[in-house]
C-alpha cells in the first residue's frame, strides 16, 4: 500500500526544546509521558512497516516558541541528509501571528526549500479540559493583519480548531480566497455526547467546505477514540469525504501521537477498508495525489 502522509511529527529531545514534553502529562489526547523520547525519521520509517511511505509533510511539533525557525532549520537538514529521500518533503512551520515579530518569523521559515506553510493552533473551548490557547486569535487585529502575509510567501495555513470556531474560520477563508487553508484532524469533533455537538461539527464542516480554498486532513481521530475500530471511525471518515469531496480530502497518520492507539499499518489499513468501494482514482487522490498537490511536494 502506497501513501503520502501529510501530517507527521518528529522531535529530537537531545538537541531541541519542546516545552510540552519537558513535563508531560495525561490529557484527552492520551498520555504524553509515552511520547517523551526522540522520534526521528528512522523511527517513523520503522513504524511504517509494510506501508510504502512515498513522501511526508512535517507539521510543527510545538517546538520552543522562542525560536520557531530553528525547528524548520533542523527539519531541512534532515531532509537534505543523504539517505533521507528528501523527507520531510514538506514543512508546515510554527508561527504566532499575534506576535510583533511574525513577519520576521515568516521570512525566516520561507528561506528553507521545503517550507510549504505554517500552523498556529487555534483551539478554544469552554471546557478547560479541551482548551488549548484560551484566546480567540482569529478575532485579533494584529493576527488578522499578519495572516495576510501568508500570500506573500505562498504559504498555506494548517488550521487546527473546534467546530464552534468554524463559522469564523469560513469567514477568514472567504476573505483570503487566494490562501490555501487545510483543516487538521477532520475538524476535531470533540463534543460527541450530544446531538448539538454533532450538528455543530456537521454544519461547521459544511460551511468550511463551501470555501474552495479549504481542504481537510482526515487524521487524529484516535485522539478522541482511543479504542477505535474500523466501524467507529467509519462515520467520521465518510461524512468528511462527503462534505469536502474526494478532491479536497486526504488521509494522514498524526504519528507518533496516534501511535499510542495503534500501529501505523493498522491505521492506514483501516482507512483503506472504509473506502474500499471507492474507485482507484478516488483512492489515489485520498491516499497520495491530494497531499502532493495541496502541499506542492
Amino acid at each position: 500500500m502506497k501513501v503520502v502522509d501529510p501530517h507527521i511529527h518528529l522531535w529530537d529531545l537531545k538537541t531541541h526544546q519542546y516545552p510540552w514534553l519537558a513535563n508531560p502529562g495525561v490529557s484527552f489526547v492520551g498520555d504524553a509521558r509515552a511520547l517523551k523520547h526522540d522520534y526521528l525519521l528512522d523511527d517513523l520509517l520503522k513504524d511504517t512497516g509494510d506501508i510504502e511511505l512515498l513522501k511526508c509533510v512535517h507539521v510543527e511539533a510545538n517546538h520552543d516558541p522562542k525560536d520557531p525557525v530553528e525547528e524548520t532549520r533542523w527539519l531541512q537538514s534532515v531532509a537534505d541528509a543523504p539517505g533521507s529521500r528528501a523527507m520531510p518533503n514538506g514543512i508546515v512551520a510554527a508561527v504566532d501571528l499575534s506576535a510583533d515579530n511574525a513577519a520576521e518569523v515568516l521570512e525566516g521559515h520561507a528561506a528553507f526549500a521545503n517550507t510549504r506553510g505554517v500552523r498556529q493552533i487555534l483551539n478554544v473551548h469552554h471546557d478547560k479540559l479541551y482548551d488549548y490557547v484560551g484566546r480567540h486569535f482569529m478575532r485579533e487585529t494584529l493576527w488578522r493583519e499578519n495572516f495576510k502575509r501568508l500570500r506573500q510567501y505562498r504559504m498555506s495555513f494548517d488550521m487546527q480548531l473546534y467546530p464552534s470556531q468554524m463559522e469564523e474560520a469560513a469567514a477568514l477563508a472567504k476573505a483570503h480566497h487566494d490562501t490555501q487553508l487545510i483543516v487538521n484532524h477532520a475538524g476535531m469533533f470533540v463534543d460527541r455526547n450530544s446531538v448539538a455537538g454533532y450538528r455543530a461539527w456537521r454544519d461547521g464542516m459544511r460551511a468550511l467546505a463551501q470555501c474552495p480554498n479549504v481542504a481537510v486532513k482526515i487524521s487524529g481521530l484516535a485522539m478522541f477514540d482511543h479504542q477505535w475500530t474500523v466501524e467507529s471511525l467509519r462515520p467520521y471518515v465518510l461524512e468528511t469525504i462527503d462534505t469536502f469531496g474526494v478532491g479536497r480530502a486526504m488521509f494522514a497518520s498524526n504519528f507518533p501521537v496516534d501511535r499510542q492507539f495503534g500501529s501505523y499499518g493498522d491505521l492506514w489499513r483501516a482507512y483503506a477498508a472504509i473506502v474500499s468501494a471507492a474507485s482507484e482514482a478516488e483512492k489515489d487522490a485520498l491516499f497520495v495525489r491530494n497531499a502532493e498537490r495541496l502541499y506542492r511536494i
